[in-house]
């Protein structure tokens, strides 16, 4: 059985909807309901990131993107990834965009004295500013280029549609986008109203 290490409003809901789509028995750790959970998450992780997944034959992986390809290539009949090659390179080109733009700006955003020699208040909150400019900039230019990737009404949601709906609900992303690209903003909300995936969401974000 899969293991998920994760906590409630977190990246991990994004491996979790993954896991739902490829229809595989799971159990989620919540690493923020006891300390045991933490421990052994650092055991397994030693930058005590999450998600964190332990394969059922006891290998770890980490890092979203990398879980969700091989979660991609291992359940080819999830479509988490596309069939066609062509499509899936960009699949995989727009995940890699996401967590290296979107999910480094939120953990500069979240994060900042990790960044600061000397974490001041005027120094973080600038750098709190950059990075959610940046942020969003990045937002904007997913919107742009990717938008034909993601998935249409009579359509399984794959992976970079499940990644790119949890990765923008942080940081203002969501209002930003609504003002600025709205059709892009649509098309996230329809990911978010998916039958098998708005659970998934909504134990994460409870409305």
């Amino acid at each position: 059985m899969y293991q998920l290490y994760g906590y409630q409003n977190s990246g991990a809901a994004a491996i979790e909807a993954a896991l739902v789509l490829c229809k595989v028995a799971f159990r989620f750790i919540d690493v923020e309901s006891s300390a045991e959970a933490a421990l052994e998450l650092s055991q397994l992780n030693p930058l005590k990131q999450i998600p964190t997944l332990r394969l059922p034959d006891g290998s770890i992986l980490t890092e979203s993107a990398a879980i969700l390809i091989h979660l991609g290539l291992a359940f080819p009949a999830s479509r988490l990834l596309p069939d066609n090659p062509v499509d899936r390179d960009q699949a995989i080109r727009g995940m890699i965009y996401i967590v290296t733009n979107a999910y480094a700006a939120i953990g500069v955003i979240d994060y900042p004295e990790r960044w600061l020699a000397n974490a001041d208040e005027a120094s973080r909150q600038n750098l709190i500013a950059g990075g959610r400019t940046r942020l969003h900039r990045s937002w904007e230019v997913f919107a742009d280029e990717f938008s034909a990737e993601l998935y249409l009404d009579d359509d399984t949601p794959g992976a970079l549609d499940i990644l790119a709906a949890v990765i923008s609900r942080w940081a203002g992303s969501r209002e930003h986008l609504r003002r600025t690209r709205p059709g892009f903003s649509a098309w996230l909300e329809r990911i978010d109203r998916h039958p098998t995936l708005a659970p998934v969401f909504e134990r994460h974000w409870p409305a």
